[in-house]
């Protein structure tokens, strides 16, 4: 157990023993008796958890709105932390909070806390502009209501901008060497090679890249981690390279940015991007850590195999890095199994760019629009020339065991003419290449008709001569 610092209200403050496993939400209402936070559902769908906290980058300190009840204490070591009780100051409450109040946006109130903490982020990035209703969305697609209703609530976003300013943000300065960041019971190391070298050292540690599924580990299924490795501070992995034939995506990107990095290219994943999770998940979780974890119905991978993309697994092996490229469609071999080996970190994912005449969908299908995880979920690209498919790939999830490259539909697609009985014939395949499950997403049989059908809505980017 090792002590937890935190910066609040412009104050260094100390809690100590924090075992690896605790959350960021255990330790505001256990340790430091700020109850204010809520856990609702202890898995980053409801919102009542909401936190922010900032991150010096250089001169700017970067406010970001997070569940804390699935992020680990240690992750936000050394960070500046807000919470509901630090909004009200002399001056009076928070402008998110009198607008929440004037428009009659709280209830029960047990939400409140969560939804004033993201409207404090969307103030804080607003720069106390006016915002739209549609920023307004945005901000609290990670926050549930389970009373109030949403209207007086986007009333009060949408009118924070009437009340007076709030103080400006602390100065903020972390004193990095007040912690060991390569301590290995929970290791925030800050360059590569020192995530390297400690992997090499314990393989057997969990490697965190945002946390976001791993806290679910902890708090619904009751897990602890004797040791773990933080990737989100190495410095190489939170950069987003644009090549001239690929964009590599550093394993400690955010979704937030890994999605907007895709859309410079590719501007219609936005839209897909959108119900990826609230904003919160978003900005916490990695799409690194979604490839790694593996999950069946993990939304990145589809999507990722469609366009081609590899992971590189990179290790400290005799006194070197070796990395190697590996196809997204063979990096999993089960059921949260991959071809990541012990010593082995994933640190890059690259994605080629689009080529002239792409056409792409991605389809997800849920039981809610937004924040849901999916039933069935569809990606498919592919080149038409002079008429007939030149090239096609697609994912797959919630099918399987694993995201999967739908291999025997692409073959009843490549070098066909592209019309109504080419696509009768891949939906026929489709439909039989995989055999999904039940579960209380959907049944087995919606599933298979669901994915075949997703294959429609190609006519929808390219037009289909009838013979």
């Amino acid at each position: 157990m090792k002590p937890l610092r935190l910066l609040r209200q412009g104050q260094w403050v100390t809690v100590p023993g924090v075992p690896p496993s605790r959350t960021l939400l255990q330790v505001l209402r256990e340790d430091l008796q700020l109850t204010g936070t809520k856990e609702g559902c202890a898995g980053g769908d409801c919102g009542a958890c909401t936190v922010v906290v900032g991150q010096a980058k250089g001169e700017v300190l970067a406010l970001k709105a997070i569940n804390s009840c699935i992020r680990p204490a240690h992750a936000v070591s050394g960070q500046a932390l807000w919470t509901v009780e630090d909004l009200k100051t002399a001056e009076g409450v928070h402008p998110a909070q009198e607008a929440m109040v004037r428009c009659h946006g709280s209830q029960c109130g047990f939400c409140t806390p969560g939804f004033v903490m993201s409207l404090y982020d969307l103030y804080q990035r607003a720069q106390g502009r006016a915002v739209t209703r549609d920023e307004a969305m945005e901000a609290i697609s990670g926050n549930l209501c389970r009373c109030t209703g949403y209207r007086p609530i986007l009333d009060a976003a949408c009118a924070m901008h009437t009340y007076p300013p709030p103080p400006a943000p602390m100065a903020f300065n972390p004193p990095w060497s007040k912690r060991n960041p390569l301590d290995p019971i929970y290791a925030l190391p800050t360059r590569l090679m020192d995530l390297l070298q400690l992997r090499a050292q314990h393989p057997k540690a969990m490697l965190m890249a945002g946390g976001t599924d791993a806290g679910l580990w902890v708090t619904q299924q009751h897990q602890r981690f004797t040791q773990v490795l933080d990737l989100t501070r190495v410095q190489e992995l939170l950069r987003v390279e644009d090549h001239p034939h690929h964009v590599a995506i550093g394993a400690a990107v955010s979704l937030h940015q890994a999605f907007a990095a895709l859309a410079q290219h590719r501007p219609s994943v936005l839209h897909f991007a959108h119900r990826f999770a609230g904003r919160p998940v978003r900005l916490s979780g990695t799409m690194g850590g979604n490839v790694a974890n593996g999950s069946p119905i993990g939304d990145t991978m589809p999507l990722l195999i469609a366009l081609g993309a590899q992971v590189i697994l990179m290790a400290h092996r005799k006194g070197r890095v070796t990395s190697r490229h590996v196809p997204l469609e063979d990096f999993y071999l089960g059921y949260r199994r991959t071809v990541l080996a012990p010593d082995e970190v994933l640190g890059w994912i690259v994605v080629p760019k689009p080529q002239p005449g792409e056409h792409l969908i991605h389809e997800k299908i849920s039981k809610r629009f937004e924040d849901d995880i999916s039933a069935v979920c569809l990606a498919m690209q592919w080149h038409i020339h002079d008429g007939v498919v030149t090239s096609v790939r697609i994912g797959a999830g919630g099918v399987a065991a694993t995201p999967m490259r739908a291999r025997q539909t692409e073959k009843a697609l490549l070098g066909q003419p592209w019309h109504t009985h080419t696509l009768s014939k891949a939906q026929q395949t489709l439909a039989q290449e995989f055999t999904p499950i039940s579960d209380m997403r959907a049944s087995a049989q919606y599933r298979q008709r669901v994915l075949s059908q997703l294959l429609q809505r190609a006519c929808r980017f390219a037009n289909y001569p009838t013979p």
